[in-house]
């Protein structure tokens, strides 16, 4: 199945890859945000799990404990956002702000030594008999288990926050924090809990980044994604399956860009390299004024809560 030079099985198994990051870190601030809590960290958070990864994983040898203390890596960044906008009640736009260029610093630092250094791959997790299977085999059934992850916690994420109580406990603090609070739940420990939870999603697709995708170490790895994640977030209204959609169209857009430069389109390389990010937020927010997105958005978003 050929398109041109463009082979159709190669695109979508590629696709899968590349969307993957984007998914996780989406996720996780999808949860973050439905608690009422705007946290523009994603970025320092992502490229923080890129690197402690990166480095467990050379150190070790082994990328699965290098995802593990990616997660912790991220997890324990987002605290140092939890305690600025939940503690010492920080406005949450320059807090999360600040946290993405200190992690960024941050990362550069820490990877100086490490430019250049490839890392162990992890092994592809072929699922028996439906591998087999003429193209959909490939595409969807030979790939590494954190590509299976994020989409089992695309199901998990939506059943949590749908059919649980815990999940309508988190939506209602996104939605009123002082009802909630008038109801004896603790606000400000089921936000920290889902920054950081949030915060261990980002570390884990900064570390599919630097040791899946490219597969080493090099500054300002990240390159963007967590604003798209950002933006796929609340395009999507707030949505799960919106945001798996969203997410796969812009690892779709990004792995045809790249596609189309090696085939030499004829297109300048700078608008080709632009084109994932621009075609992500125009389809999304087409989707959203179509769907009247805007309505879905947590009433508390960005909202301090005053614990009185």
């Amino acid at each position: 199945m050929d398109f041109g030079s463009i082979n159709a099985t190669v695109f979508f198994a590629s696709l899968m890859v590349a969307s993957a990051p984007i998914l996780l870190a989406a996720l996780g601030e999808m949860v973050v945000e439905k608690t009422g809590v705007l946290n523009l960290g994603v970025e320092g958070m992502m490229i923080i799990g890129a690197v402690c990864g990166f480095i467990a994983a050379v150190t070790t040898g082994s990328p699965l404990l290098g995802f593990v203390i990616a997660a912790c890596g991220g997890f324990a960044f987002s605290m140092i956002f939890a305690v600025l906008t939940q503690i010492f009640l920080t406005t949450q736009v320059p807090a999360g702000l600040a946290l993405t260029l200190f992690g960024t610093g941050l990362a550069s630092l820490l990877g100086q030594n490490y430019v250049g250094i490839k890392s162990p791959s992890i092994p592809d997790f072929h699922i028996p008999i439906l591998e087999n299977i003429p193209f959909f085999g490939p595409v969807f059934f030979q790939h590494d288990i954190m590509v299976y992850l994020s989409l089992v916690m695309v199901i998990l994420v939506w059943a949590f926050l749908k059919y649980t109580h815990a999940g309508l406990i988190l939506r209602a603090v996104g939605d009123n924090h002082d009802a909630a609070h008038a109801l004896g739940y603790k606000v400000v420990l089921i936000r920290v809990f889902a920054i950081g939870f949030g915060g261990a999603m980002a570390g884990l697709a900064g570390a599919y980044i630097s040791l899946v995708r490219v597969p080493q170490w090099t500054d300002g790895i990240t390159a963007g994604i967590g604003w798209i994640a950002l933006a796929i977030v609340v395009f999507a209204s707030w949505r799960a399956g919106r945001v798996l959609v969203g997410a796969y169209l812009f690892g779709g857009i990004t792995v045809l860009q790249l596609n189309l430069q090696a085939a030499g389109a004829k297109v300048p390389v700078e608008l080709l390299s632009m084109s994932p990010f621009i075609t992500t937020i125009i389809v999304l927010v087409i989707i959203s004024i179509r769907t009247k997105g805007a309505s879905a958005a947590p009433a508390m978003l960005g909202k301090i809560f005053h614990n009185t």
